[in-house]
């Protein structure tokens, strides 16, 4: 099939990267959207965790912020805010977190706080929210991000969330015993952190994507994998529950 858009690629390789395994933390967004296709496509078992304390969650429509009342309504049970952060999260219990991001440098570190001096900024974001500690104490994270010069960039301004640093082992070093983030997946490519050095390169380049379109897009000088392959499209099945819950969702909001 290849009638999709760059968006619903990156939606569906991001639920790729899941298993009927993993007890996943979800970000709102992107990642919340890619988490759903995974259990309602191959990862029915997959337990999704939203930073609210519902656990288990199995949401008809995607949520619009942690507090959504779909998310309690469907979870298997819900916890204090507090309980979420020190007993699941801090305590080891949770496989995979899901995070997205306004910017991200080449070590995999994100900004949700500020664009220019932390001061006097151009643009005030969000902030960290549950991100940081999620960056943290996650077995592994996955981002999901639409590639672009305005969202990665050479330097951060801030770092809400640690990836892997300054690179090499600087996790290691400051005492951090989970791997951080193992794959970056954009809507041009898929990214990973060198084994060595943790810098992103390139792994799978999307169908009708060109090398130059990722490096054009890129804020930094992007490197490729020695071997990088095509990644597959999106089959009918993928797409069919994509739109399905996206359409549900945009009916739902509406009719609020």
């Amino acid at each position: 099939m290849s009638d999709f858009t760059p968006t619903e690629m990156m939606t569906i390789a991001a639920a790729r990267a899941l298993t009927n395994d993993d007890v996943c933390f979800v970000g709102i967004g992107a990642p919340s959207a890619a988490c759903n296709v995974a259990r309602l496509t191959h990862a029915p078992d997959i337990t999704l965790i939203y930073e609210s304390g519902t656990v288990g969650t199995k949401p008809d429509v995607l949520p619009l912020s942690i507090g959504d009342g779909e998310l309690c309504d469907t979870a298997l049970f819900t916890v204090a805010v507090p309980e979420m952060f020190r007993y699941w999260l801090q305590g080891g219990h949770i496989t995979t977190g899901f995070l997205g991001g306004a910017q991200i440098d080449r070590f995999a570190n994100l900004n949700t706080t500020v664009v220019g001096p932390y001061d006097h900024p151009k643009v005030r974001l969000p902030g960290g929210g549950g991100a940081p500690e999620i960056a943290s104490n996650c077995g592994q994270i996955f981002i999901t991000m639409a590639l672009s010069k305005r969202g990665f960039v050479e330097k951060l301004p801030f770092i809400t969330s640690m990836g892997h640093g300054e690179g090499g082992n600087h996790r290691e070093r400051l005492g951090m015993k989970t791997k951080g983030p193992t794959r970056v997946i954009t809507d041009l490519c898929i990214l990973e952190p060198d084994p060595v050095t943790k810098e992103l390169t390139v792994v799978s380049i999307h169908k009708g994507v060109s090398r130059e379109q990722i490096s054009e897009n890129c804020g930094w000088a992007i490197k490729f994998a020695g071997e990088v392959i095509e990644t597959p499209a999106p089959t009918e099945t993928e797409l069919s529950v994509l739109r399905d819950i996206n359409a549900r969702t945009k009916k739902a909001h509406e009719a609020a």
